[in-house]
């Protein structure tokens, strides 16, 4: 029953957090410390200590390690105890998985429709204004760039929007410019 528990609790907090693994901890320690009880608050604030140092998400590294400490609470296996820290960091990450899975299958069914299309291609201009926006949030007299870096982002922004040509190789070639020119 603990591991049932301990599945659904950890697919409901995948499900409704939504902001990356800081979002989660305060949904983390809502169910497992106030609503079930599991661990206790300094238990708690211990392994989200233990998880920032780890490498990789906060949010799963707090799953990998409550499932542990929860099955181990209750006097299983070290066999056991594993299963459920696998069991618990599954859950946190499956529904994620499955959203991104869905969505993968109705854009391979929906890429070829004319309406989709014409939806997908209307949200360019949001996207180049958020990320704009973001850009201009962030350049600060420090951070200024000097007239090289913005030759640079124009080189890149018009081979990426009217050059036809992916963004990937665009941002290799603008940050190897941008090394060869301050690094060297």
């Amino acid at each position: 029953m603990i591991f049932f528990e301990l599945f659904y609790t950890f697919f409901f907090i995948g499900l409704f957090t939504i902001g990356g693994g800081y979002a989660m901890l305060t949904l983390i320690q809502h169910q497992v410390v106030t609503v079930h009880g599991w661990i206790s608050a300094e238990a708690f604030t211990d392994i989200v200590a233990v998880s920032q140092m780890t490498p990789g998400p906060i949010g799963i590294n707090s799953a990998t390690y409550i499932g542990y400490s929860v099955i181990e609470a209750m006097g299983y296996s070290p066999v056991a105890c594993i299963a459920g820290s696998m069991l618990a960091t599954s859950a946190v990450v499956l529904p994620s998985f499955l959203i991104t899975y869905w969505i993968c299958r109705v854009y391979s069914r929906l890429k070829q429709n004319r309406v989709f299309g014409g939806v997908l291609k209307s949200f360019k201009p949001l996207v180049i204004g958020l990320l704009g926006a973001a850009t201009l949030v962030l350049i600060t007299p420090a951070t200024f760039p000097d007239y090289i870096s913005w030759i640079i982002f124009a080189a890149a922004f018009a081979i990426t929007m009217w050059g036809r040509v992916s963004p990937i190789p665009v941002i290799v070639l603008a940050g190897a410019a941008g090394y060869l020119i301050y690094c060297t």
